[in-house]
């Protein structure tokens, strides 16, 4: 492996349909000769929002990370780290797994709920198969600046991207969401 993904967003293309990558934004979390793991930034899961209602007395959404491990929970946090078990993702964001830290955080008023994007499973590839994936154009590679990773996106993400990447990518942008209809 000559290069990595890491910190790199990886847009679907339209090709990719009918499954929970179809339309999706995923953020590369890590990437090296041992695969690669990730979260997929624009898939709300209703069902998972509506468990977290209990923990907390207003509305939150939880996003699918990917298909792998549903019940494992994932959160970006902006900012302050507040808690010891931690992956950095850029200078202002890290990834943790510690939900017990992050909720206590929330409702002592340390962290702000709008600072916090949580994640049900998460996005993983094997040795190898991202590379091949990307190769065979299921995933177009951006860097992305300025994107804020704790915000509620939708699919309106994927379109947007789309839309700034021009050329082509226009056309994908305002494709219909079953392209055997174009």
């Amino acid at each position: 492996m000559n290069h990595s993904y890491k910190g790199k967003i990886l847009i679907s293309t339209p090709d990719i349909s009918g499954d929970i990558f179809s339309r999706s934004v995923v953020l590369v979390i890590e990437h090296n000769e041992s695969g690669a793991f990730g979260l997929i930034l624009n898939k709300k899961n209703s069902q998972m929002s509506s468990k977290f209602k209990d923990f907390f007395d207003f509305k939150i959404e939880v996003y699918d990370g990917g298909p792998v491990e549903n019940d494992k929970v994932f959160f970006i946090v902006k900012g302050k780290r507040v808690t010891e078990i931690y992956t950095d993702i850029t200078d202002e964001y890290y990834l943790t797994e510690d939900i017990e830290r992050i909720i206590n955080a929330v409702l002592s008023s340390e962290l702000n709920i709008e600072n916090i994007k949580i994640f049900s499973g998460y996005s993983g590839w094997s040795p190898s198969q991202l590379d091949t994936e990307v190769q065979r154009k299921m995933w177009t590679v951006v860097d992305v600046y300025n994107l804020d990773y704790t915000l509620p996106n939708d699919q309106t993400l994927w379109k947007s991207i789309m839309q700034n990447l021009g050329g082509e990518f226009l056309l994908w942008a305002n494709s219909p969401e079953d392209i055997s209809l174009n």
